[in-house]
């Protein structure tokens, strides 16, 4: 054996060592065991006889809680481990056939092996019964927790604490702000007084020494960045770029503010006292510094600048200054209630921050958060009465909906910010504190969402170039929804939902609506559209295939090349749907019921549209008409410029559409003047003068027709005489033309010269000429003598000459043969379309 042998031989075993391994791994996997339901049953009790004593707390129910979605999940998993062979037996009992009728029999043979597939059945399907039924208590577990923390939650903010407007709350309070004092001053000096210089104090000065420089240059570096970079950059360019330079303003405060705190905590400066408030000093800044950031891009200060929110400067200056007032107040109650006050609507009992020594009462609570609740329900009026209604002269009407929104939380937070401060009073602060801190959360949610998606558009205008689809693309206004779906689980958070509320509704969620057989999921929602769009689109892309590369090169005409692509799209819609709806796992015999229900209403609402459906499909199979044809179907008239299934698109001559319902090109009479043929006659009508010498005139006539260039020789034109009437004789040319769509222009051509050879010959046109005979001159009344100061009117009649007088008349027709001129009235257009009344399609 060669030497380049052996690593072939090593490479082939391990190989197989890694198929045997693999092998083995899954084999364990299957023989893994089910969940304990022996423990199960007693943790079960246990938890069961716990809930109904209702003397756990908040915390031990989270931690049950955990316990029970984590026996749940197991639970959920067992369903699903032997769906694969129980979905095998069922379908060779379904290749037995149906069971015999009552009363019938069928061969021994497949009785038994029908019985015994379903004896395997049952014992295959045991455990997964066993784990529904274990997940169905421990779901019913699950909610008992959730309602009993909800039960202790609303307990908590509704209860009612000594006013703080009593003498004995004040002197609770200010015995135990001196006892917070105290305990800062002596944990301060005990500080100091074990501090030595060294490195952790010159770690801790330069620490301090980045926080002051943040909180100064930087700040005022950051908050000038963004007007720097609106004037070197391009305005397509300036609003993405400003935005994200502008986050600094948040960033950097809140950094230095950290360092502060980190500063003091390394350097060893605080104690136990001092502590909590390092610890609540960075969310209290981020609060502050984040609210002032929204105020300032949702309202900023500079006039010319534009704003999300359309106010005017002094509208907008106020409305701004309240914002951050608030925002200011929000941050002293984040410091305060982290670090040392209850009733501050924060669960602390599972909280991951610490609180001083010192515990306050209710009571001293309730008088110290009176004044935050004062100031920001004072800051939250005032700001929602500036942004509760547009500027005067606008209507509501023509604001955006989410502007719309934003006004109307902020009419509503009026409301609030009058009942906050009152509850407060009366001893409710944890209601008050509960209901006016999350309002506020609530405007600065939605400025958020304002302020992305202007920062959306300003990003696909610096992406695409194009301002008007910055507001008008399909992207843009799809991720500005999503931003609007994704605030709902935010807000749900900040008016007291947990993250294990959440956590359990996506569970919901995603186990979906039971209808009948099936299950609607979100995800058998999502794998519907993903499939449907992925075989639309392949279908568009054999449309434009057979469109553009193939249709093109056979002999067929425009019209069916068009039937083709329109059924081959239709054909293509029906297929993707049928296919996204076996992929989402929709039972197709599960939609029979629904499929009867709909004929009924097909029968009786929906006739019409199933008549045109019909007629759609007739039409595109037998093509009567095709598109570019010029047709005339009820008082429509024009050319065919679109057929579908269930309508078809005339343009007329005058440019406009026409919508016809297929129905009407099977129902009613259709003329089709270029189906198959372009060819057609017109007709023109020509009267002349009685006396005109009849074969000169049919003669001309004739020479006329036969020199235009479109008219056919075989067959060939002809000249009629038609007959006679009072004002003349007429005649009429029949030609047949290679171009019918040519038939008006053709027609006039022939009346010019008409009128130039009958100007030639001296061959008049007749018109009408009427003559007044009065029989009775005498009966006619005297004439009126004249009137002082007419004598202008008079001569005016006098120039004008005389008037006949009214009387009995006696008309008589007669042609004036001095007259040469033509009557417009005299030449006119008639086809001959069989309908004999004269309007053919030579009149357009």
């Amino acid at each position: 054996m060669s030497a380049t042998a052996f690593p072939v031989v090593q490479v082939r075993t391990l190989i197989l060592a890694l198929l045997l391994g693999l092998a083995a791994a899954l084999a364990a996997a299957a023989q893994t065991p089910g969940p304990d339901y022996t423990a199960w049953e007693n943790f079960a009790e246990r938890a069961e006889a716990a809930l109904d004593g209702g003397d756990l707390g908040d915390g031990e129910l989270q931690r049950l809680r955990a316990d029970v979605v984590d026996w749940r999940a197991q639970f959920l998993a067992a369903q699903n481990v032997r769906s694969t062979r129980l979905a095998t037996l069922r379908d060779q009992v379904a290749a037995l056939g149906p069971p015999p009728a009552e009363g019938a029999e069928e061969a021994a043979d497949v009785a038994a092996r029908r019985a015994d597939l379903r004896a395997e059945i049952e014992v295959e399907q045991a455990p997964a019964l066993r784990a529904t039924e274990a997940y169905g208590r421990a779901d019913g577990l699950v909610a008992q927790i959730d309602r009993a923390r909800r039960g202790l939650q609303a307990t908590a903010v509704l209860r009612q604490t000594p006013s703080p407007l009593l003498p004995s709350s004040w002197a609770a309070a200010l015995g135990d702000g001196m006892a917070l004092l105290t305990g800062l001053v002596t944990d301060t000096q005990a500080a100091l007084t074990e501090t030595a210089f060294g490195p952790r104090a010159a770690q801790s000065l330069l620490l301090l020494a980045v926080a002051v420089l943040l909180l100064t240059a930087g700040r005022a570096w950051v908050d000038r960045l963004p007007a720097r970079l609106s004037a070197r950059l391009s305005p397509g360019a300036s609003g993405a770029v400003d935005f994200l330079a502008s986050l600094g303003q948040i960033v950097l405060p809140v950094a230095g503010v950290w360092l502060v705190a980190l500063a003091f905590d390394r350097g060893g400066l605080v104690g136990d006292w001092g502590r909590p408030f390092l610890h609540a000093a960075p969310v209290a800044g981020f609060s502050f510094f984040a609210g002032r950031w929204i105020a300032q891009n949702l309202l900023p200060p500079h006039p010319d600048e534009p704003a999300i929110l359309e106010l005017k400067p002094p509208r907008r200056h106020r409305a701004r200054r309240k914002a951050i007032v608030l925002a200011a107040a929000f941050a002293l109650y984040q410091l305060l209630s982290r670090a040392m006050l209850p009733l501050a609507g924060i669960d602390h009992e599972d909280a991951d921050f610490s609180s001083v020594p010192v515990i306050f009462s209710d009571a001293a609570g309730g008088v110290w958060h009176l004044p935050m609740i004062l100031v920001g329900s004072f800051a939250l009026l005032r700001l929602g009465h500036l942004l509760r209604r547009p500027e005067p002269g606008d209507t509501a009407e023509l604001m955006p909906p989410l502007d719309r929104v934003f006004a109307a939380a902020a009419s509503l937070s009026r409301l609030v910010a009058l009942i906050a401060p009152l509850a407060a009073l009366l001893g409710w602060t944890s209601l008050a504190n509960a209901i006016l801190w999350p309002t506020a959360i609530t405007l600065a949610v939605i400025g958020v969402v304002l302020l992305l998606q202007k920062f959306i558009a300003d990003l696909w205008l610096l992406i695409t170039g194009s301002r008007e689809g910055a507001n008008t693309a399909l992207a843009p206004v799809l991720i500005g929804f999503g931003l609007v779906l994704a605030a709902f689980p935010v807000l749900a958070l900040v008016w007291g939902a947990r993250v294990e509320d959440l956590a359990e509704v996506w569970t919901r969620a995603g186990q979906g609506l039971a209808i009948g057989t099936f299950r609607l999921s979100p995800g058998a929602i999502l794998t519907f559209f993903i499939v449907f769009s992925v075989g639309y689109a392949i279908t568009r892309v054999v449309q434009s295939a057979f469109r553009n590369s193939i249709l093109p090169r056979t002999r067929m005409d425009r019209g069916g090349q068009s039937a083709i692509v329109s059924g081959l799209g239709y054909l293509g819609i029906v297929m993707a749907a049928i296919i996204a709806i076996l992929a989402a796992g929709i039972d197709l015999s599960s939609l029979a019921i629904v499929a009867g229900a709909l004929s009924v209403g097909i029968g009786f609402g929906l006739q019409n549209v199933v008549s045109n459906f019909v007629s759609g499909i007739i039409l595109l199979i037998e093509r009567p008409v095709t598109v570019g044809d010029w047709v005339r179907v009820g008082g429509a008239e024009g050319y065919v410029r679109k057929m579908s299934v269930r309508s078809t698109q005339i343009q007329t001559f005058d440019r406009t559409i026409v919508v016809v319902p297929n129905q009407d090109f099977i129902a009613k009479e259709v003329t089709n003047w270029t189906r198959g043929t372009s060819a057609g006659r017109i007709i023109v009508r020509v009267p002349v003068a009685h006396g005109s010498n009849t074969r000169r005139v049919a003669a001309m006539l004739q020479e006329i027709a036969e020199d235009q260039p479109t008219v056919l020789i075989e067959p060939a034109p002809s000249t009629v005489f038609m007959g006679f009437h009072a004002d003349g004789l007429d005649f009429e040319i029949r030609a047949v033309l290679s171009d019918i769509n040519q038939g008006l222009s053709v027609s006039s051509e022939i009346r010019h010269q008409i009128i130039e050879r009958f100007a030639a010959e001296g061959i008049q046109i007749p018109f009408a000429q009427r003559d007044v005979w009065v029989r009775n001159p005498e009966a006619l009344p005297a004439p009126v003598p004249p009137v002082v100061g007419a004598g202008d009117a008079r001569e005016d009649a006098e120039r004008q000459g005389p008037k006949r007088p009214r009387a009995r008349r006696e008309e008589d027709d007669e042609l004036d043969p001095r007259i040469a001129g033509a009557s417009a009235s005299g030449l006119e257009d008639a086809g001959d379309d069989g309908d004999g009344d004269g309007d053919g399609p030579g009149q357009r």
